[in-house]
C-alpha cells in the first residue's frame, strides 16, 4: 500500500496538551499509522490529499450514545420534560416497537451523523435485550458499524430490576436474571470483543443505570465478572438530583461513593453524565482514574445541569465528550457537542472556564483514555491514522483570525474533506462511500411514521 500525504492544511490541532497542542506542516501516513508530522516531501506513488483551506483534527471519539434513539427524535410528549418524565414517555414507551429494520436504520442514521462530523470511534450503550426480539441487537449494530468503517465499542446494557415509575400504558422494560446477563455478555465478548490496540470493535459490561437496574449486591458480582473477562465497565450515574436523593435516602451515601463500595470505581470504569457531584466525589473520581462521558447537549436539553468536567480535568481525572442518545439530543454530531461544551461552561462559570483546545482534548485524547484505546486520539508519530480534515471555506468560517479552532467556536456544518480510520477513507468530500443519504432519509421517514402510528 502506498503512503498517504496530507498537504497544505492551515494547521493541525493535535489533541495533545500544553505546547504540543498545535502543529504545522504536512502528515505522512503509512500502513495505517502516522509516520511523520511537519516537513514531508511527497514521493513517487504517494496518494496526496489536498488539505488547503482546511484544518486537521484527530478523529473524534464519542464515549456514550444510544443509537436506537436515532428514530425517536423530538417526540412531542417528551420534548419539554426532564429526565424521569422523558424516560417514561420516550424510550420506555417506544422500545418494544423497535424491530431489526428500525434498529438497523437508527444505527445507520446515528453513525452517519457521527462520521460526517469527524467521529471515528463511538461507544454505544445499548440496553434493549429481550427474548421477544427475533434478532440480535448487538450483531445488528456491529454489522452497520463494520459496513460504515467506524470503530465501535458496544456497551452491553440491561437490567435485572425495573424502575418503579412505569405508568400503566408503558411496556415494562426488559429484564434478565443476573446469571443470564453475565453469560450473555460473555458470549457477546467471545464473538465480538477484540482487545488489540487498533481494535475496530470492543465489548463493555454496562448495566443501564446503577441505582435502579441491578441490586447493590449484584454490582459486586458484575464488576468481578467483567474484570475476569477483561472487559471495561460503564453505566449512567448522577445525571439528575434524583440519583443523589435516591442514594442518600436508601444507602446514606452519595452515588459515586456508593458505587465505589461495590467495585465500580477505577481506571476500567467510566460513567455517563456525572452532573451532580460534590467536591469529595470529584476527588474520588480523579484519585481512582474513573472516567466521565460529558454530554452537555443532552444535559441542557433535559434541564439536568452542567457537569463539572472542567473541575475534574483540573484534578487530573479522565474526561471525555459524548453526544448521548438522539431522543434527548436531536443534533447528535460531535461538532455541535464541542460547540455546546465550549459555550455552556462559559455561560455557567465565566469566560475563562474552558478553552476550545480543552474541548478538543475531551473529544479526542480524553475519549481514547476513557475507552483505553491509547493508539488513537492524538496526532503524533506512531499513532493510528484516525484523522478528520475539516474544510473551512464556507461563509460561517470566513474572517476567523484563528482558523484552527473554527469547528469548535463557530460550530455549524464544518464540511469534511476527508475522514480517515486507520488510514482508510470513510468520508470523502462530505459523502460516505456506498451510503445513499437520500434513500436513508426516505427509509427513516417510513420508520418514524410506523412508530408514531
Amino acid at each position: 500500500m502506498n503512503d498517504v500525504v496530507i498537504r497544505g492544511a492551515a494547521g493541525i490541532l493535535t489533541g495533545l496538551s500544553g505546547s504540543d497542542e498545535r502543529a504545522t506542516g504536512d502528515i505522512r501516513i503509512g500502513e495505517g499509522r502516522i509516520k511523520a508530522v511537519g516537513t514531508v516531501v511527497p514521493e513517487p506513488g504517494d496518494q496526496v490529499i489536498d488539505a488547503s483551506g482546511s484544518v486537521v483534527y484527530p478523529g473524534l471519539v464519542s464515549t456514550h450514545h444510544h443509537l436506537f434513539q436515532s428514530v425517536l427524535k423530538g417526540i412531542p410528549a417528551g420534548i419539554d420534560l426532564p429526565l424521569e418524565g422523558w424516560l417514561r414517555t420516550v424510550p420506555f414507551s417506544y422500545w418494544h416497537k423497535l424491530d431489526e429494520d428500525a434498529l438497523e436504520v437508527a444505527a445507520t442514521v446515528g453513525l452517519a451523523e457521527l462520521l460526517l462530523s469527524g467521529t471515528t470511534t463511538i461507544a454505544d450503550h445499548h440496553y434493549l435485550f429481550t427474548e421477544n426480539y427475533g434478532f440480535d441487537p448487538a450483531a445488528t449494530i456491529f454489522r452497520v458499524a463494520e459496513r460504515l468503517g467506524i470503530r465501535l465499542v458496544l456497551c452491553r446494557g440491561g437490567a435485572t430490576q425495573g424502575r418503579d415509575f412505569d405508568i400503566p400504558h408503558t411496556q415494562p422494560m426488559p429484564k434478565e436474571n443476573l446469571d443470564g446477563m453475565i453469560r450473555r455478555v460473555g458470549d457477546l465478548a467471545a464473538r465480538f470483543n477484540d482487545p488489540s490496540p487498533e481494535s475496530m470493535r470492543r465489548v463493555v459490561f454496562a448495566p443501564t443505570t446503577l441505582p435502579w437496574s441491578v441490586l447493590p449486591e449484584e454490582l459486586d458480582v458484575i464488576a468481578e465478572a467483567a474484570r475476569a473477562m477483561k472487559l471495561r465497565l460503564h453505566s449512567h450515574l448522577s445525571e439528575t438530583h434524583v440519583y443523589v436523593d435516591f442514594c442518600m435516602e436508601k444507602y446514606g451515601k452519595r452515588p459515586v461513593q456508593w458505587a465505589g463500595d461495590h467495585g465500580w470505581l477505577g481506571k476500567d470504569v467510566w460513567f455517563a453524565h456525572l452532573v451532580h457531584l460534590d467536591e469529595s466525589e470529584l476527588r474520588l473520581l480523579a484519585e481512582t482514574g474513573t472516567g466521565m462521558a460529558h454530554c452537555p447537549q443532552s444535559n441542557c436539553r433535559l434541564g439536568s445541569g452542567v457537569a463539572a468536567a472542567d473541575r475534574l480535568t483540573r484534578l487530573g481525572g479522565p474526561v471525555s465528550l459524548a453526544v448521548d442518545g438522539a431522543a434527548s439530543n436531536e443534533a447528535c454530531d460531535m461538532i455541535s457537542e464541542m460547540h455546546c461544551a465550549w459555550l455552556v461552561h462559559r455561560a455557567a462559570k465565566g469566560a475563562q472556564a474552558v478553552r476550545a483546545e480543552d474541548v478538543l482534548h475531551w473529544a479526542t485524547a480524553g475519549g481514547a483514555r476513557v475507552l483505553d484505546m491509547p493508539t488513537i486520539g492524538t496526532i503524533e508519530v506512531g499513532k493510528t491514522a484516525d484523522l478528520a480534515i475539516f474544510d473551512l471555506s464556507r461563509p460561517r468560517y470566513a474572517g476567523l483570525h484563528d482558523p484552527l479552532i473554527g469547528p469548535i467556536v463557530a460550530g455549524g456544518d464544518a464540511q469534511l474533506r476527508h475522514l480517515l480510520v486507520g488510514g482508510r477513507t470513510v468520508v470523502e468530500n462530505g459523502a460516505i462511500p456506498g451510503l445513499d443519504l437520500a434513500a436513508l432519509s426516505h427509509r427513516t421517514a417510513g420508520i418514524v411514521r410506523r412508530l408514531a402510528a
